[in-house]
């Protein structure tokens, strides 16, 4: 079992900084129970890093990054950058850059549904019924990174993968599937595109591997019909960069707020945890953003670690403010509870 001592903290923009603040405050809870000691260090990414030093993810954070047993990021993005189509450096930039430079190929998300908060989403509760997916997402390669050429008449985007970078999420996808319901989903476009071709076929080989897992394919469009269709149906699903973008952010609307929802990103030596929202520039500095996101985030790279007993804390604290209905405005309670005021209810509820 590795080791977690030393956290860096990449606060980031908008409602970054309270999300995490809260997020440490529960991290802080856990540490006096099990008596674990952290050692935390705070870097910039993101615009506020431009804003300080003309760079999106400077050397010192990346090399904050790489001395870190762990990574918590908040949110990244600024109206200022987004709004100018003009702009050579942007937050986003530095996030890219971060995930090459730290080898962060795998992204994980996964998608649970709260029986108590179900009304909030658009889907009819029958559709919800036992929804829990998680979805591996291949975040190094493909169209993001490929060669671009922009010129007066045309643009284009090189979509690039290599055998290695497929295997390697592959695996990663399979053990998680042992672990759950043994199911795992390919989704791809392998009726148009040669790298779909080449993911179909190194996930089929890589399949007889484990013989216990359950391996279909669906297309991209069809995917995204069954997210909304009949989401109980996955158990793992597997993504290239670009699809894994899309149909992530869509099964992110199931829950009914994507302020629930956690994220890792991993790579051989380096994990980053996170909340898969944005920066939520129109709330920044108000308190009202839902820090819970991040606080599972915080849950997710504790069960990382082995740290199970912990985790599992971390869970029942946030079952129990869900059940208490003492939530965020986000999550339409009657009487709405302040940012700053859920972080410590949860790391209240840690004892």
């Amino acid at each position: 079992m590795k080791v977690l001592n030393n956290i860096t903290i990449l606060p980031g923009d908008g409602i970054g900084p309270e999300v995490v603040a809260q997020a440490l405050k529960v991290l802080y809870a856990i540490g006096k129970k099990y008596n674990h000691q952290w050692k935390i260090k705070e870097a910039l990414i993101g615009a506020c890093a431009i804003d300080a030093t003309g760079d999106p993810f400077p050397d010192v954070s990346l090399l904050a990054c790489q001395e870190a047993d762990a990574i918590l990021l908040g949110a990244i993005g600024d109206p200022k950058y987004d709004n100018d189509p003009s702009a050579k450096v942007r937050p986003e930039q530095g996030l890219l850059r971060m995930r090459k430079s730290l080898g962060l190929y795998a992204n994980i998300r996964p998608v649970k549904i709260y029986e108590q908060l179900i009304h909030l989403s658009v889907f009819k509760p029958e559709v919800l019924k036992d929804v829990d997916f998680v979805i591996y997402r291949e975040l190094t390669g493909g169209i993001y990174f490929g060669e671009k050429v922009k010129e007066e008449t045309f643009s284009s985007d090189l979509c690039l993968y290599h055998r290695f970078e497929v295997e390697r999420i592959t695996h990663l996808a399979f053990q998680q599937a042992m672990q759950r319901r043994k199911k795992l989903t390919l989704v791809d476009k392998a009726n148009v595109l040669e790298t779909s071709r080449l993911w179909r076929s190194v996930v089929a080989e890589i399949s007889s591997q484990y013989p216990e897992v359950v391996l279909d394919f669906l297309y991209i469009d069809n995917a995204a019909m069954q997210v909304i269709l009949n989401p109980s149906r996955f158990d793992v699903v597997l993504c290239d960069n670009l699809f894994g973008d899309i149909l992530s952010d869509e099964a992110s609307v199931l829950s009914g707020s994507m302020g629930l929802l956690p994220s890792a990103s991993k790579g051989e030596k380096s994990a980053l945890y996170e909340p898969i929202h944005g920066s939520y520039p129109q709330a920044a500095g108000k308190d009202i953003a839902n820090p819970l996101a991040t606080i599972l985030s915080v849950e997710m790279m504790l069960r990382d670690f082995g740290y199970m007993d912990e985790a599992n804390d971390i869970i029942y604290a946030v079952d129990q403010c869900i059940g208490a209905g003492f939530l965020t405005e986000d999550l339409g309670p009657t009487i709405a509870v302040k940012c700053s005021e859920l972080g410590d209810k949860v790391a209240g509820l840690i004892v």
